[in-house]
């Protein structure tokens, strides 16, 4: 394993963070990390690079215990943080060149390291911009730069797309897809569920501190009680019948508004054939129909619940 975490309690005060945490994430995996605000996920994140004591349990790291003095295995870590952490009166190239630096200290293997940080995040026209002349999108890039700049075999990113353009999202994903593809394993953090069905190989959803879900997108979704999201544009359907469909053993929640049905269904077979069937059996005229299986925006609600979170 690249991080074991094993039954690791954070307090503050009366107030439990992470209550007997437990993670592994594996070799050269993408791994996502998902709660609500207030679930753990930062606390849990700083814990494991030894920003934060904590009161009990064990982390290790490349198969070694991880310490606020354990250079040897921070120096292969990269750290990309939602807040940009760059230094405003350095420009892309010497911003870059400074947290390599941190790390490599050959010169001739440094500039050759910021020199493909530089290509790899596409930066080369921006290389003699200072921070503030730079787009949101730039500017994530050259945090991203900056933190992997040394090669590592671990990175953590934290948010690393919050308030960006299309453009520079998709730029950035598949950044991170190309560094998984060069050997490093990636520690993912988000709240778009689709990058997450598009990257991660496992994903562990925690709340009040505590791992309530974990495995690959496949297996996160059967454990759910939802089955198909179904669509249909139905006209003049009366609420009498409308209540005889929601009474179908297959059918979980049915709501009708400006002439859109949409049915939660059930876990099982036909589930479609079963809708279509009732409709043509009470002569219920529709149009178009659309059909989806559960996303893990539907996992995520259905296990850590609706109610808004600080």
């Amino acid at each position: 394993m690249i991080v074991k975490v094993d039954n690791l309690v954070k307090r503050y005060n009366e107030l439990i963070a992470l209550d007997h945490l437990n993670l592994e994430v594996k070799e050269g995996e993408i791994f996502g990390l998902l709660g609500p605000n207030g679930s753990g996920k930062s606390t849990s994140i700083n814990c494991i690079l030894s920003l934060l004591k904590y009161d009990k349990g064990e982390i290790r790291i490349f198969d070694k215990p991880m310490s606020p003095d354990a250079y040897d295995i921070k120096q292969n870590i990269g750290v990309i943080m939602q807040d940009v952490a760059v230094f405003d009166e350095l420009t892309v190239y010497e911003n870059i060149d400074y947290f390599c630096g941190l790390y490599i200290k050959d010169k001739t293997k440094k500039k050759q390291l910021v020199e493909e940080a530089i290509e790899f995040v596409a930066l080369n026209d921006f290389r003699k911009f200072y921070p503030k002349k730079l787009s949101g999108g730039l500017l994530r890039r050259l945090n991203i730069a900056c933190g992997i700049a040394h090669k590592p075999k671990l990175i953590i990113l934290d948010e690393p797309t919050v308030a960006v353009d299309p453009q520079s999202r998709n730029n950035i994903l598949t950044g991170i897809k190309k560094l998984n593809e060069q050997g490093a394993t990636i520690i993912y953090t988000t709240h778009y569920m689709e990058e997450v069905e598009q990257l991660c190989d496992r994903i562990a959803i925690i709340d009040k501190g505590k791992t309530v879900a974990l495995g690959t997108k496949e297996e996160l979704k059967s454990m759910i009680k939802i089955g198909e999201k179904i669509t249909v544009e139905v006209f003049n359907l009366s609420p009498k019948v409308l209540k005889e469909l929601t009474e179908l053993p297959t059918v979980d929640k049915a709501e009708y508004r400006e002439n859109t049905l949409v049915i939660r269904s059930k876990k099982g077979k036909n589930n479609l054939a079963n809708i279509l069937e009732f409709l043509n059996n009470h002569n219920i005229e529709f149009g178009k129909v659309f059909s989806e299986l559960p996303t893990l925006n539907d996992v995520f609600l259905e296990i850590t619940g609706k109610e808004l979170r600080d």
